[in-house]
């Protein structure tokens, strides 16, 4: 049917496809990894500082279970942070970044703040929503609306 020539070509053509197949099964797979996923884990011990924009929301029950007030000191954090924090499941009650406190900075005042709650309005990663009184308290006039802060973990 096919000359000898062709047939051993194709027998060594098969072989080759076979050998890289199978090597390239056995590489490691590249993973990216989200730089904020990184220092997200690393957070509590590094001291690592995020800037986002802080808000103020009236809260209710959120998202970690407990049901707050406008004079609770919480803060609702960014969807994305909030469902990539390692550990996190599809269960939000039971994700570790709830009820972590954090220090919230605004020019030279700060104050302290316990993470409640899931914020899907945040664009940021790094962005909160705060209770109006925990608003006003550290930037003085919920006229501003929305205003550009650091915050870390505790």
């Amino acid at each position: 049917m096919f000359p000898k020539s062709l047939n051993a070509l194709t027998l060594i053509f098969i072989s080759v496809l076979v050998m890289f197949a199978t090597v390239s099964q056995g590489a490691p797979i590249a993973v990216r990894r989200s730089k904020v996923l990184v220092d997200r884990r690393d957070a509590s011990s590094s001291g690592a500082k995020y800037s986002g924009d802080a808000t103020y929301y009236e809260p209710g029950l959120g998202a970690c279970g407990e049901t707050n007030a406008p004079g609770d000191s919480i803060v609702a954090i960014a969807a994305p942070t909030f469902d990539k924090y390692p550990g996190a499941t599809s269960n939000p009650n039971n994700n570790p970044i709830c009820n972590k406190p954090i220090t919230i900075y605004y020019g030279s005042k700060s104050v302290t703040a316990t993470i409640t709650d899931r914020c899907a309005g945040c664009a940021g990663e790094a962005d909160i929503d705060m209770t109006s009184s925990l608003f006003q308290s550290l930037v003085g006039d919920l006229g501003k609306g929305r205003v550009s802060i650091t915050w870390k973990y505790n």
